[in-house]
Order: structure tokens, then sequence, then C-alpha cells
């Protein structure tokens, strides 16, 4: 009984949030309330994260780690970024599904779900709780996706991540097949110990190979992206965000514990395949963006080029990569959240009733023009996040990007720091062209605009924190890097 008790100690947060979507789920079943449900899903994840501070710093006790799962330093950081990351969301959705005629409680149930996976993600140690987490994040997200069904797009970016997140997990399941089926073992330090003392064969080099494109696939790493633009563009904002965020943290924590644990950066198999990710990556993403007329999209393939940044830490001092990439992925979830927060506010929060369509959104670049001149606060807001992901000095971004270049070059891979520099380069050009959009000569006539008192809802004030905070950590990063210096892994 006291084991028992000790190991769901150390999963306690994620209890929390599970027993959060059970009481959802029950208030729904009650009496059908937007109101409550939000807020009930906000108090759960609130109360996750207080009970991870706590444990983190001893006032409450951790537990013992079990087969499955460990909740370490660098698990402890990530988990934190994943729920400030999802109550971000939650507000911001909150203020966008508002005016939906339709049912709008499910979606809270459906984001806590997702939440736990990405919480169970971050921790996995076992191929069994890699699978298992990575689909209770997975399955939610094809509702989240499709949830604003009146629109065909939404639909549409449901569907395609269905299918192709499907062939991404078989293609993941038959890797796991083969490492199984050559070492007998799934626990993440048994399958690096049996890689160590030679008892891996072909078939464990192909397994691990297949995981790696999974993974990438999940990543929307090149050259396995072709769907993060169609399905960033047809989700609604706040999950966009979602996935922006809270999917994309999730995914690369438990991809860099998997294949440090395991030892599977040590192959030379994977040394070429994560060079070709990272180049294409870098290359294909930047190069992608500067076509796009669409934010959504421009931003969809910005991502595309930023996991290849975070993965040339991987490349460049493996294992002890964890905390840079943590950082990078931190700030990298703060600033979507903050870009996709103001295509939310400008698409559907706030607005009067019938004013605008839901079926719309304010993600095409020319709603943006002249933007400066009615919404001076809100375009700050936007400047400072596309310059954060530019890496422009005096922002988070800015300090992440150096960490990861200072990375490669401490590891001697001077080329990779030059592709680095060169892709935020490439990016600079085409964060700039949104930049002088904004505060062009206004249009006279204007299909979407933010409320006029944006600042004091909650999605707003939100979006002023994060904006906020990217400008703190850029400018004393030291909190910042401390923090990321504890991610840890055991």
């Amino acid at each position: 009984m006291n084991h028992l008790i000790e190991s769901l100690m150390s999963v306690a947060p994620m209890v929390i949030v599970a027993l959060t979507a059970v009481i959802v789920m029950l208030a729904i079943a009650i009496k059908r309330s937007h109101f409550w449900s939000a807020t009930l899903t906000v108090i759960g994840l609130n109360a996750a994260l207080i009970t991870l501070i706590a444990q983190a710093f001893g006032v409450l006790p951790s537990g013992a780690p079990n087969m499955l799962f460990v909740v370490d330093g660098f698990a402890v950081f990530n988990i934190a970024i994943i729920l400030i990351a999802s109550l971000a969301c939650c507000t911001l959705a909150y203020g966008y599904f508002q005016t939906l005629t339709d049912n709008k409680d499910e979606l809270y149930l459906l984001m806590l779900i997702s939440t736990l996976g990405a919480m169970l993600m971050a921790c996995a140690t076992h191929l069994a709780s890699f699978f298992m987490a990575l689909e209770l994040l997975s399955v939610p997200m094809y509702g989240m996706l499709a949830y604003a069904f009146m629109r065909s797009r939404s639909l549409e970016s449901g569907l395609k991540y269905l299918v192709l997140s499907a062939t991404a997990s078989a293609t993941l399941l038959m890797g796991m097949a083969f490492i199984f089926a050559d070492t007998g073992v799934l626990g993440f330090k048994e399958l690096g110990l049996a890689l160590v003392h030679g008892q891996a064969s072909m078939w464990f080099a192909l397994g691990a190979i297949m995981m790696v494109v999974a993974i990438a696939f999940k990543l929307s790493a090149a050259p396995f992206h072709s769907w993060v633009s169609d399905v960033y563009e047809g989700a609604p904002a706040p999950v966009a965000a979602f996935l922006a965020s809270v999917s994309k943290v999730a995914m690369m924590a438990l991809a860099i514990r998997f294949l440090t644990t395991t030892m599977i950066t040590e192959l030379n198999a994977f040394y070429g395949v994560l060079i070709l990710i990272i180049a294409a990556s870098i290359l294909l993403g930047n190069l992608l963006a500067i076509r796009q007329t669409n934010l959504k999209r421009l931003l969809a393939y910005s991502s595309v080029a930023h996991i290849g940044y975070a993965l040339v830490a991987l490349l460049s001092v493996g294992a002890g990569s964890a905390g840079v990439i943590s950082m990078y992925m931190a700030v990298y979830a703060l600033t979507s959240i903050g870009a996709f927060g103001v295509i939310t506010l400008m698409s559907s929060p706030y607005k009067e009733r019938g004013r605008t369509s839901i079926s719309g959104e304010a993600d095409d670049l020319r709603f943006y023009q002249g933007l400066f001149w009615r919404r001076p606060v809100l375009t700050a807001v936007l400047t400072m996040m596309l310059l954060s992901l530019a890496g422009i000095p005096l922002t988070a971004g800015f300090m992440t990007k150096f960490m990861v270049i200072f990375s490669s070059v401490q590891g001697m891979r001077f080329w990779a720091a030059l592709f680095v520099i060169l892709g935020s380069a490439i990016g600079l050009s085409y964060y700039l062209r949104v930049l002088t959009q904004l505060y062009q000569r206004p249009k006279a006539h204007l299909e979407f605009d933010a409320h006029h008192e944006w600042g004091i809802k909650a999605g707003g004030i939100m979006l002023l924190v994060v904006t906020a905070l990217i400008i703190f950590f850029g400018i004393l990063p030291n909190g910042l890097m401390n923090l990321a210096g504890l991610a840890i892994i055991q």
C-alpha cells in the first residue's frame, strides 16, 4: 500500500489533471456551462502546477520513481512549461469559442486529456509508456483541430493530422517491434545497456531509425513536415497555439530522453539521419516561409526551422544538451503562444455577437496592414514575438539561439553553427515583411479587428504577461538559464 502511494505521489500533478478531466466530464453531464467547464479546467491545471512546484522545492513529498515514469529535473522543467502553455491556450480558447453556437464544453475535456498525455511524455522511461503517452496526446488533438466543424478547413486539418499521425504511429510501433525483437527489453536504460554491451544488431539500428522518423514527423521536422502548414492553417487559432507549444515541448522532451538514455545518439546511422533532418529543417523551413502570405502558414514553416535549431544542440553535445534544448523549447512555446494569441484576438474573441462569423480567421497578412495605427499595444506584442522568433537581441529568442550556437561551437560542430546563423538570416527577411505590414498605411475597410478593450480581458492580460517574460528573459536571462540548468536527465 505504501509503495502504491509513493508511486502515485511521483505522478501527483498528472493524477490531478486526470481527476480534473473526470470532474469536467461529470460537470458537463450534470449541466452544460461554458464558464464552469473553462473555470474547472483552469483550476485543475493551476492545482497541478502548484503541486509540481511544491514537490520540486520539497514542500510536498515527490514519491519514488516507477518502471514506466521518472519525475526528475528534466521532467519537472518541461511539465511546468506544458502546464503554463496549456493554461494560456485555455484562456485564449474561452474567448475564441464564446460565440460558437454549438457545444463548447468538450473542447476543455479534450485539452485536459491531451495535456495529461504531454505531461506523461515528459517523464516516460519505457517504450510502453512512450507510446501510451504519445497517443494520449495525439488522439484528442484530432477532435480539437476539427472542433470548428462549420469550417471546411478545420475538418480538413483534423482529418489530415489523423491520417498522417496514424502513419507515423504505425512506423513508431514497427520500430519498437524491431528493437524489442533484437534486445528483448523495453526500458530506455536497459536498451542503452544492451547497445553499450554490443547486444544490439542491425535490427536495432533499423528500429531506431524508424522511431526517429516517427519522432521527426511529430516534431514537424523536415523532410517529414508536409502536413504542418495545412494543419496549422485549418486549425482554430487557440488549438494551433496548443499544437505549437504543448505538443512540441512534450514531443521534444520525450525525444531527448529516449535518444540520449538509450544511447541511440552513438549510432553512426543515427548521426547521418540527424544531420539530414537538421539541414533540411533549417533550409526548407525558412525558404518555404518566405513565400507565405498567410501568417499561420508562415509560423508553421517557421516552426520547422526552429525544430532544426533545437536539434543542433543534441547533435553537438549529446546528453548534455537537455538543458539547452529545454530552454529553447520553453521560449519557443511562449513566443508561439504570443503570436497565435494575437491571431486569436484578431479573429474571434471578445467581439460583439454577430459582428463577424467564426467561419473566418485573421490569418492573412493583409488583415494586419496598418494595425499599429489602431491597436498600437497589440502591435507591440506581435512585434516582440516576431523579433524573438528572429533572434534579435534583448529578446529571449536571441539568448536561446546564442546558447544553441555556443553549444555547437563547444561540440566542435562549426558547420552547424553556420547553419543556425544562415537560417536566422533568411528568417529575418520574412519576419521583417510581417513587421512592415503592421506599420503601413491602415486599410479603409477592416475585415477583422481586436476588441478595443482586449487588454483588460483574460486573453489579453495573458499576452501582455508573455510579452513581459520574453523581454525580461532577453535582458536578464540568468533566471531562465539557472532553471534550465536543473533540467537534468537521471
